[in-house]
């Protein structure tokens, strides 16, 4: 889909491969990966397939991840082949192969953007780059992680990227107590309880949970380093207040943003998510006043929100058309995650189908909401159900997306012609 200023706004992700050269302590277990036999995994040419089935329905760029993607033979070739479908215009990158705080040298970032760009694709959204624990938190070593996450902003922008997604939780990332839910239509999906939150009292337990529950799929934002420090960090945010927070992050944009301004690349924070504070953690990127509050932190155009519906929408008081309007109209919304949840009782949802109807969600009305400021930055499907027996990361199901986008293409395409 194509909205009012020409741009793409749907995405899909394609695993083309369980194998990876490197041996990240972060990532790689000591004893290695069993990796899938190459009759299950699929060819380029039912990749190839899938692409164009999914074009027709409206996407247009395709997120390309393994795995490391460029230890399987030939994958250029498949990225320009991708490149001739019509409708394809991009990938949208993910820097997950190296462990927060860590640099992203400029021959990483142009490599890493250059092969799709040699197939006549656009890069130019990166989710994300993690902020390490010690900047939260304050640490005296927060400049040396600053310093690097200010390398690589800048090497990514030269590279090309326009904007960087990033979320300042406090130790978990995005946090679910059920990974595999049932649906009563067969489908599988994330879900959250806040009564089993409640009941907890070893986050470890709880996180060597979700991990046994994520199979031999990395959760994003729970990576084996950061859990291997559980402990630790729980000790050092005992006595982090919401205040403290607040100014760690206004520390950390004050030295990033210049760097953003210099390079052209936009950051966009990522709301919490569920946005109240769990084991005692305080969230800050919850609502609207808090929202208002991290933008005025540093007041640039190249500091922004990645306004993401699914994740402020668990509270229900939170009104996401209501900020897609106020945020958007000042221009400070670059980067926006469209989904559905369910409410299932206080405290507790599921995910959703994009549909409107699935969920609790008026997807018309975000749309509309983005539509009526005329909306420049880029939208994504985010999230569904795992549908159709697929195997994958939870809540990163390639068809339910997909099925999501053309939902979206919908939606605008009504907004457009019924605006004119």
């Amino acid at each position: 889909m194509i909205d009012g200023f020409n741009r793409t706004i749907d995405y899909i992700r394609l695993s083309v491969t369980d194998r990876c050269n490197l041996r990240c302590r972060y990532c790689m277990p000591p004893d290695g990966i069993s990796c899938l036999p190459m009759r299950e995994i699929l060819t380029y040419e039912e990749i190839e397939h899938l692409c164009r089935i999914f074009a027709d329905l409206g996407i247009r760029k395709v997120k390309i991840t393994g795995g490391e993607p460029f230890v399987r033979k030939n994958i250029c070739h498949l990225i320009r082949r991708i490149k001739q479908i019509p409708g394809m215009s991009g990938l949208m990158g993910v820097l997950d192969e190296k462990a927060a705080g860590e640099v992203w040298t400029y021959e990483e970032c142009t490599a890493y953007v250059d092969h799709i760009h040699e197939a006549g694709l656009e890069c130019e959204v990166i989710a994300s780059v993690n902020v390490h624990e010690d900047i939260k938190l304050g640490l005296p070593s927060r400049d040396e992680y600053i310093d690097n996450y200010r390398q690589t902003v800048a090497r990514l922008g030269q590279a090309g990227v326009k904007v960087i997604c990033y979320n300042f939780m406090p130790v978990f990332d995005w946090t679910r107590t059920d990974l595999a839910k049932p649906r009563f239509d067969g489908a599988t999906v994330l879900a959250y309880d806040q009564s089993i939150i409640d009941c907890i009292t070893d986050p470890q337990a709880f996180a060597d949970r979700i991990q046994q529950g994520a199979g031999d799929f990395e959760m994003a934002g729970w990576e084996p380093e950061r859990m291997a420090e559980l402990k630790k960090l729980f000790a050092q945010y005992a006595s982090v207040s919401h205040e403290d927070l607040f100014r760690n992050l206004q520390y950390f944009l004050k030295a990033v943003i210049p760097v953003c301004e210099q390079y052209d690349v936009k950051l966009a924070i990522h709301p919490d998510d569920p946005p109240w504070d769990i084991f005692g953690l305080p969230r800050i990127c919850t609502n609207a006043e808090n929202v208002r509050r991290i933008l005025s932190l540093v007041v640039s155009p190249y500091d922004g929100l990645t306004l993401c519906s699914g994740s402020v929408s668990s509270n229900p008081c939170n009104d996401i058309p209501a900020m897609g309007r106020e945020f958007g109209a000042q221009g400070r919304i670059h980067f926006a995650h469209v989904r559905n949840i369910r409410f299932t009782g206080p405290g507790q949802f599921e995910e959703a189908a994009h549909f409107s109807g699935d969920g609790s969600l008026d997807l018309y009305e975000i749309m509309k909401a983005y539509h009526d400021v005329g909306f420049d930055g880029y939208i994504r499907p985010d999230h569904g159900r795992m549908i159709w027996d697929e195997q994958g990361r939870a809540g990163y199901g390639l068809y339910d997306r997909a099925l999501g986008a053309v939902y979206l293409s919908g939606l605008w395409e009504a907004l457009e012609k019924g605006s004119k």
